[in-house]
């Protein structure tokens, strides 16, 4: 196994440790060091950090493997180092506050399904590269969602569809609901801090600043102080300027968020900073009026001329669902349990991608008839084969575990196969397989369009 250092500025941060390989020795091992600087690796007696994940302003983020549980439960690590030059007293004052807010993020995720729970808070010391001194790092040890964010997303597979980005805000809707009404106001809310996971397609909220100086909002007030954390081009102009932020304050960066998908355009392209006026609409022409006046008011300059609330969001979208889809996505519904339950929904597709999905199906299932017949004949065998095949592929795409560029890869690989079997004596030439197989996916589109078309006349009328 692979354990990666997480002293920040290690040369060589990865190395092989076999005997964590095997369930004999995994246990036995009681520490072990950086080769290359000497940190410890094994953190806390229990998490071996395998991966780096990303680099942010605060710290560092690992995927780590939690070798206490009898699967090896993956999780995310968050280092958090504070500067060299803090005296013993603001240390302390550090370490306060890093446990105070870890309080607060665990009681956010142990009630709400989108938001990771926090599984472990802690600080570690090590002897300093520096002799004679020691460092001292705080960890957050928290659930591993599976899945890319927004802003890897984007870069993947291009700007979303109206219908993806009612699904993803309809959701982070519902979970800053819940935040603010436990008294949390976000603040950084943007493309990177929000996770689309590979399986249940559900968005989860992350980064809720447990070193960001997360704090209540008092009781019989909705507002309070901005601490100067914010990423540009998604906070609003309160927040910017130090001034007091409110619930709203979230509404317009996850705006912010919103035109971005269905632009592909930075905020600094969409936003005219001589008047504070927000031109994205010319960049999304599929977006409905009724949408656009809905993010726009939640991207107004002046606090109170947004919503209120995420409640008041998600009313003011209720026409914009009744105009593209019969109902809203379903959500999970929060645990108030301390045992919180995630829901495995399956994922919601816009109609383009539904389309996408039904022509690669009919196209990928006639070309691999064709590899089958010519392996095995026209038998029962192939007849089977190739029902598993259909049922695959139907299953891989709706749990999402394919989709985007991989339908085109996988196709061409099919069609490079194709190329090389050694025998032709049932086909036709290779350009006759390719015309029949488009013939077959653009048959399964119009079939799809056709259901889909008649099932939204139908839910209508019922």
């Amino acid at each position: 196994m692979d354990v990666y250092c997480t002293r920040p500025g290690c040369h060589n941060p990865i190395n092989y440790c076999p005997e964590l390989d095997h369930k004999a020795t995994l246990h036995k091992v009681q520490q072990k060091y950086c080769t290359s600087c000497g940190m410890t690796l094994i953190l806390r007696g229990r998490y071996l950090p395998i991966k780096l994940l990303g680099k942010g302003g605060f710290g560092t983020a690992f995927l780590a493997r939690d070798r206490d549980t009898p699967a090896m439960r993956y999780c995310a690590i968050k280092l958090f180092q504070p500067d060299n030059n803090l005296n013993p007293q603001q240390l302390a004052v550090a370490q306060n506050l890093f446990e105070r807010e870890a309080a607060v993020l665990e009681e956010l995720g142990n009630k709400h399904p989108l938001i990771p729970d926090l599984l472990a808070f802690f600080s570690w010391e090590v002897p300093s590269l520096i002799p004679g001194r020691e460092e001292r790092f705080f960890y957050l040890v928290q659930e591993f969602i599976d899945g890319e964010n927004l802003e890897e997303e984007l870069t993947k597979t291009g700007v979303f569809s109206q219908d993806k980005v009612l699904e993803m805000l309809t959701e982070i809707l519902n979970v800053i609901q819940f935040v603010h009404k436990n008294g949390v106001i976000h603040r950084d809310i943007k493309l990177s801090n929000i996770i689309h996971h590979h399986t249940n397609g559900h968005f989860y909220l992350l980064d809720f600043g447990a070193v960001k100086q997360v704090t209540q909002v008092p009781a019989g007030t909705s507002k309070q102080s901005s601490t100067g954390i914010y990423s540009m081009g998604f906070a609003p102009p309160e927040q910017m300027s130090g001034n007091q932020i409110y619930p709203s304050t979230d509404l317009y960066a996850l705006a912010v968020t919103c035109v971005i998908l269905l632009t592909g355009k930075q905020p600094q392209v969409l936003l005219d900073s001589y008047t504070n006026q927000w031109h994205w609409q010319k960049y999304a022409p599929q977006v409905s009026d009724r949408f656009a006046q809905v993010l726009n008011k939640m991207l107004n300059y002046a606090p109170n001329q947004r919503f209120d609330s995420a409640a008041d969001v998600l009313a003011a979208l209720q026409p914009v669902f009744s105009s593209t889809t019969p109902t809203p996505p379903s959500l999970p519904t929060p645990v108030i349990s301390s045992t919180p339950q995630k829901s495995l929904a399956i994922p919601h597709f816009s109609n383009l991608e539904l389309l996408a999905a039904a022509g690669f199906t009919g196209f990928e299932v006639t070309l691999l008839g064709f590899i089958f017949i010519n392996l095995f004949g026209q038998s029962w065998l192939s007849g089977i084969v190739g029902a598993l095949i259909l049922f695959g592929l139907i299953f891989t795409q709706s749990r999402r575990i394919i989709e985007g560029n991989d339908l085109i890869i996988i196709s061409g690989l099919t069609l490079a196969i194709i190329m090389f079997l050694p025998t032709w004596q049932l086909f036709q030439p290779i350009s006759a397989i390719i015309i029949i197989s488009m013939m077959a996916g653009l048959s399964a589109i119009a079939v799809t369009a056709l259901f889909r078309l008649i099932y939204i006349l139908l839910s209508r009328i019922l």
